[in-house]
């Protein structure tokens, strides 16, 4: 399942001083998940800054923040990079505690792959079992990005097999080039923030709704003893004669 292209309707803007008449952005917060080497950091360098700034894996796990305006909503964004620590061979309880921390702080997610390598494919899957282990309720958005699109004389996945796993695995799906498409790689990143939007939306409403009291249904046998007693009251009156 590809993602719909959105990037006309894509702002990063500093951010401003807060002030008093404007409503406090939404925050959402993205993981970037995905084995070593396969760009996740050069993704995230690339759609803050517009440069593209080669393949550049610092394995730091770093926290970026940002101010972005999505069809017209504030989000206040933070975008977790992490290490690439899972490998394909590694079940979901094999994870780290640092992953499964980064995980639960998430609201949205980024699984990342190059088409170069087929075990960073490999390691997409248990990395989606471990979300849904972490979220077991949850409708964390997840989307499945093959990354490198531009090494097509040294693919090792073919695009089919990325659409195969993001329809089993119930995720969207696209094949970018970080290094020669922009577009493409703001797709991805606001395409999450209006999943994550979505999510945050339902959940504020079904909080409101619990909220608000219940209507009582009217107690007949109350409503019954009022007005027996109003006609008692009618009954007992004197009567004035002219």
């Amino acid at each position: 399942m590809r993602l719909p292209t959105m990037s006309g309707h894509f702002l990063l803007t500093p951010i401003p001083e807060s002030s008093s008449d404007c409503l406090p952005p939404k925050d959402i917060k993205l993981a970037v998940l995905g084995a070593g080497r396969v760009g996740k950091s050069a993704m995230i360098v690339r759609f803050l800054t517009k440069r593209f700034i080669g393949d550049y894996e610092p394995n730091t796990g770093k926290l970026y923040s940002r101010l972005v305006f999505v069809e017209g909503d504030q989000l206040s964004l933070q975008i977790q990079d992490t290490p690439g620590s899972v490998q394909a061979q590694d079940s979901p309880s094999q994870a780290t505690d640092s992953l499964s921390k980064c995980m639960q702080w998430a609201d949205g997610f980024l699984l990342v792959y190059s088409i170069t390598d087929y075990n960073s494919y490999q390691s997409i899957r248990p990395l989606y079992q471990h979300i849904r282990k972490v979220h077991p309720d949850s409708k964390a958005p997840v989307i499945i990005v093959a990354n490198k699109g531009d090494l097509l004389h040294a693919r090792q996945v073919q695009t089919h097999d990325g659409i195969q796993l993001a329809n089993e695995l119930g995720s969207l799906f696209l094949e970018i080039s970080t290094s020669e498409n922009y577009e493409d790689v703001c797709d991805v990143f606001q395409h999450l923030c209006k999943e994550v939007s979505k999510v945050h939306s339902l959940s504020g409403e079904r909080r409101r709704t619990s909220i608000i009291p219940r209507p009582r249904s009217p107690n007949m046998q109350d409503l019954k003893r009022r007005f027996k007693q109003a006609l008692s009251s009618k009954v007992k009156a004197p009567s004035t004669l002219g």
